[in-house]
């Protein structure tokens, strides 16, 4: 996720605010990965899916650890996906990971953890998804 512009980035964390635009236009402007990432954090299988069928699987996996599914963040363990390992921790509001990306001066990572925190606390939408 270090490669996408800030930009981009930011319009990824619009899209838990239901801004629908947003993520239409992540949809059809190059980053159809980051609108089903999105997608999948909130609950889709779809989604999932998609990432897994479309060669995303490390962020099929970064959903399954925000998640806090043990194969999911071991994955990423595994295939040495360390700043993604530390993005999911952040996500879960992990200390150490939160101070790493403040120390590295990652605060659009930091401001989008607190968005898809804020937006996993605040939803209701069922957990049972794929087992990666």
């Amino acid at each position: 996720m270090l490669h996408y512009p800030p930009k981009i980035l930011m319009a990824f964390g619009a899209t838990f605010d239901e801004n629908e635009k947003i993520y239409e236009w992540l949809l059809k402007n190059g980053y159809p990965e980051l609108a089903a990432l999105s997608s999948a954090i909130r609950g889709s299988e779809y989604a999932f899916k998609w990432l897994m069928a479309n060669k995303f699987p490390e962020l099929a996996a970064l959903d399954g650890a925000i998640d806090n599914n043990p194969k999911a963040y071991l994955w990423l363990k595994n295939h040495k996906m360390d700043f993604l390992v530390i993005f999911a921790d952040a996500c879960n509001k992990k200390k150490p990971a939160l101070q790493w990306l403040a120390k590295n001066k990652l605060e659009v990572f930091l401001h989008l953890a607190q968005k898809i925190k804020h937006f996993r606390d605040n939803q209701t939408y069922d957990y049972h998804k794929i087992h990666f």
